[in-house]
């Protein structure tokens, strides 16, 4: 489309690619050069971006407000001062304030003119806190003083754009406005989705753009395919028909997740199954039932560590192809932080939008992407709109953040369309919680349902294990009694113990698991392990607690430091998980490690551990469904804190009341996105380079940061430790720092392939898994 020209006869436009054929326009690049390009225009890129945008809002009533925002996210660009930054490469230019100016003038500051701005204002810079109306630019970064802020005159828009003022449509009257938890919750996450609709639009477009109409994003297949591809793969491993006893316990499991993901209508379900009971594709099964049946966009698991996404990725890549699974690693974000007026997309391009049937990521990507403020997390947020989401594990939510997660779980149910299980051997006690929701000012009255209805049955039927309290063992014990075994297992609390007492055995079949190493390296050593225990020879594994989650092995002995009740059932569920020996010679050891270990530990991981001994106390078995509601009741009684006043350890930033108190459409989003972390340390991703693919991305991170990719981001999350801060210091000089959080490592000798990374720990601080 051709539109107007400025002043210099050149025509308005938003981007500029290399031209691949002859072409009359030329710009001034970076160095200098003068090279020729084509162009795009502002008015092409806005319309197809409101497109995409709304489409995107369209699943949860937004389409009309996406729509507007994208028409005039841009619009700044129509001034003289950024037509000469794209054309000549003078000086950077805000040109994302204008379009938040003009939807502000023809909306007012209600709810849709508020919502728009935070969108459009952000939409380079992330969302901004709302601040005060009497802020300036250049004292304070919030909204208000972006809005307050004198701009180059943009009016050349208006021969292009016609704008309307858009009528409050009755669905918003789900968000509320009085001043309530509730209102105000569902309001700030109802402007996080039309953020994420915009962002990912305007990416988009852009990337089509840039990249010549020749994207490589591949969607995969329709749910009805993963359906069926699911059905042939359990028709082929006869898995509705099990041999054995355990084996038709899995069946029966298994059976009842397909009717009932055919069954119900949605809401918030629990499945309550023992380990080793096959939840991992009874949950899949769910899951693809019940999108076919309710038509739903994706499937998206959520796994409590990084560390063992591969194993999950693994079953599903194996049922259901390559093409259809996305792995979500990393955090590490790789947007500028403060940039208003990027003219290379090229790292904001390569974020993840989850545009794939079927996502597995992590608790911290997923919880801490719906209370996030920037573009790089943001971006996928509308594309958990209309999804079956299953919280693998979920007694591993984070208690320090349980209320904000059980808000915002409740709030895709009700306002999003999805569907969310909570998927579990050792389930807590959240009906609670959830029944204290509020939404729309009044109770939500949200329940959970069961999908296998008699878990008391299950967990007799599922019985394989006795536990013993073993008593205090310091390292040389421990690895004494671990060295008299064939084939055990020991979970301890730090890596720095797993470390001490993996270096105390000797001889052959010993293996070390922490979050020290990375997930490729964590994977391989966990499929020599099955081979060696399949095969019946020695295998002895000291490991931390990554090992009792989704991660599918089979000792005759475990012994698990003390710990939660739910922690030491799931390392319980490492031990005759196929029921092949007796209860009686299938033993779980709880011992208490050398106080060293104890010292630096957090009240989160020293106060379950304690209500465990309350709760166990002479009781016959401690993983009894009854002893295990009781622990958890025992464990939120504690935490829970009753009065805005009142410390609570379920909400330890006030994250509700924070936002409970917000006035004027004011929203603090940068401060929530700062203050709500489920790792309270800050850590940094180390980039191990440890093979020919870890090489080639390390030498792409240092060399040409620009030339990263979508794939190549996703493929560094396998090659990554995660690090604290302090161990960052003391890895100063044999690193090379690319970001604020991610790193490479310089001195490959420092890190070891069976023990992970080598740290020291200036401040004597535990290593925690």
């Amino acid at each position: 489309m051709t539109e107007q020209t400025g002043k210099e006869n050149k025509p308005y436009i938003a981007h500029w690619r290399k031209a691949k054929d002859k072409s009359d326009y030329i710009v001034i690049d970076e160095n200098g050069q003068n090279i020729k390009v084509e162009v795009q225009f502002i008015v092409d890129h806005l319309k197809n971006t409101s497109e995409l945008a709304a489409a995107f809002a369209d699943c949860f009533g937004a389409s009309e407000y996406a729509a507007q925002m994208g028409l005039v996210h841009d619009i700044g660009k129509y001034s003289s001062e950024f037509q000469k930054r794209i054309w000549e490469n003078a000086p950077k230019v805000d040109h994302s304030t204008a379009g938040a100016k003009e939807v502000i003038a023809i909306n007012d500051r209600n709810l849709v003119g508020m919502a728009a701005a935070y969108c459009i204002a952000g939409h380079h810079a992330g969302l901004l806190n709302g601040g005060s109306i009497y802020d300036s630019n250049g004292t304070v970064r919030s909204l208000y003083a972006r809005l307050n802020k004198e701009l180059p005159d943009y009016n050349a828009y208006r021969a292009n754009i016609k704008l309307e003022k858009l009528q409050t449509h009755p669905s918003l009257n789900i968000l509320g406005m009085s001043n309530t938890d509730s209102g105000m919750f569902s309001v700030m996450l109802w402007i996080r989705m039309l953020f994420s609709c915009l962002v990912d639009a305007d990416y988009l477009d852009t990337e089509s753009f840039m990249k010549y109409g020749e994207c490589k994003r591949d969607p995969g297949e329709i749910m009805v395919s993963l359906l069926n591809r699911l059905n042939r793969h359990i028709k082929e491993k006869n898995w509705l028909q099990g041999e054995n006893r355990i084996n038709r316990l899995r069946s029966e499991i298994l059976q009842n997740c397909i009717n009932k993901g055919n069954e119900c209508k949605g809401g918030i379900l629990t499945l309550t199954v023992p380990t080793g009971g096959g939840k991992t594709v009874a949950s899949l099964a769910f899951a693809l039932n019940h999108a076919v049946k309710m038509d739903k966009k994706r499937i998206i698991y959520v796994i409590p560590y990084c560390s063992i996404i591969d194993q999950t990725v693994d079953v599903f890549t194996d049922i259901l192809g390559e093409r259809n699974v996305l792995a979500h690693y990393s955090n590490i974000d790789i947007t500028e932080s403060t940039a208003e007026d990027d003219i290379a997309y090229s790292k904001e391009l390569a974020t993840e939008n989850w545009e794939k049937p079927i996502v597995v990521t992590t608790a911290v990507q997923f919880f801490e992407s719906l209370f996030a403020d920037k573009t790089s997390q943001c971006r996928k947020l509308h594309n958990m709109a209309d999804s079956v989401i299953i919280f693998d594990e979920a007694q591993t939510l984070p208690q320090p953040y349980l209320k904000p997660c059980i808000a915002v779980i409740s709030e895709l149910v009700q306002n999003y369309d999805c569907t969310c299980v909570l998927c579990t051997a050792t389930q807590p006690a959240l009906n609670r919680f959830f029944e204290k929701i509020y939404i729309n000012h009044k109770p939500a009255e949200m329940k959970t349902t069961e999908i296998c209805e008699d878990t008391e049955k299950l967990y007799k039927e599922f019985k394989r294990v006795t536990y013993k309290m073993r008593g205090r063992l310091d390292d040389e014990e421990l690895a004494e009694e671990l060295m008299e075994q064939d084939q055990v297992l020991c979970v301890v609390v730090t890596r720095k113990q797993a470390y001490n007492v993996y270096h105390l055995m000797s001889g052959e079949g010993n293996y070390h698991l922490s979050k020290c190493m990375t997930s490729k390296d964590i994977r391989d050593t966990l499929a020599e392990i099955c081979i060696r225990l399949e095969a019946k020879k020695t295998c002895r594994v000291i490991a931390t607690n990554l090992v009792e989650a989704g991660v599918d092995l089979d000792f005759r002995t475990v012994y698990r430091a003390k710990a939660g009740l739910d922690s030491i059932i799931q390392a319980g569920g490492r031990c005759n998980r196929e029921g092949k020996n007796s209860t009686e010679e299938s033993i779980v050891y709880i011992f208490e490690p050398e106080d060293r270990y104890l010292t630096h530990l957090p009240d989160m991981l020293k106060r379950p551990a304690s209500i465990t001994e309350v709760v166990t106390k002479d009781v016959v078995d401690m993983a009894e469904q009854k002893v295990v509601s009781r622990y958890f009741n025992n464990l939120f009684n504690h935490l829970d804190g009753e009065t805005a006043e009142t410390s609570d350890g379920l909400d330890v930033k006030r994250i509700m009341h924070r936002i409970s108190e917000c006035q004027k459409l004011s929203f603090p989003f940068a401060d929530i996105a700062r203050d709500f972390k489920l790792i309270d340390n800050q850590t940094v991703s180390v980039l191990i380079p440890s093979d020919e693919t870890s090489h080639v991305l390390s030498e792409k991170l240092q060399n040409a940061k620009e030339y990263m990719n979508s794939d190549d981001y996703r493929k560094i999350g396998k090659y990554c430790v995660n690090i604290y801060a302090q161990n960052l210091k003391a890895l100063r000089n044999s690193v090379i720092m690319i970001s604020d959080d991610l790193a490479i490592l310089a001195v490959e000798e420092l890190y070891d392939k069976h023990t992970g990374l080598k740290m020291e720990d200036e401040g004597g601080n535990a290593l925690f898994s």
